[in-house]
């Protein structure tokens, strides 16, 4: 912990520990791969390690722009549904690494100071019930589910790649 980081207790901060313990799964997972390695397909899947780092920081950001604005917020800059999951021509590890730490960074600050009982309105969209409403508490624990599931997706793929087993 950096001496400007906020000191939190109780739910707030179990909520950060487990998001980042998810975090810490998932970026294990690309621990000394190279930039094609990332990039590979090793499944019948679309998924890449690469593209699994790079949608989960566009994920986090989205929902944690819903926790401050809401759905106008999460939905201020388009999203590429197809590409959110492939390392694009020019995109490095580290770069996708770098972008996916900033994201954390900014959620983890986040995570110290909003109110965890504040609602927003879903944005509309057939895989939200009509008129359902998200607290930021609920956000987060979307956050840690879907980080929990792609570190799952991402052991698979690096075992694939390597034979290493990353989560076990």
């Amino acid at each position: 912990m950096s001496a400007s980081e906020q000191v939190i207790t109780g739910e707030r901060a179990d909520l950060r520990t487990t998001l980042r313990q998810h975090r810490g799964f998932l970026r294990q997972t690309v621990q000394g791969l190279t930039d094609e390695q990332a990039a590979r397909r090793s499944t019948v899947s679309e998924l890449c390690l690469g593209g699994l780092i790079k949608h989960v920081a566009l994920v986090e950001d989205r929902w944690m722009r819903f926790a401050v604005g809401g759905a106008e917020a999460m939905q201020s800059e388009p999203i590429d549904w197809t590409g959110q999951f492939r390392m694009a021509e020019g995109e490095t590890l580290a770069g996708l690494l770098a972008e996916f730490d900033r994201v954390a960074a900014a959620t983890d600050a986040l995570v110290a100071t909003l109110d965890l009982d504040a609602t927003h309105p879903l944005p509309s969209a057939p895989w939200f019930e009509p008129g359902a409403s998200w607290s930021v508490r609920r956000v987060l624990l979307h956050l840690i589910a879907e980080t929990a599931q792609h570190a799952g997706h991402a052991d698979i793929i690096r075992e694939a790649i390597d034979g290493a087993k990353t989560m076990g």
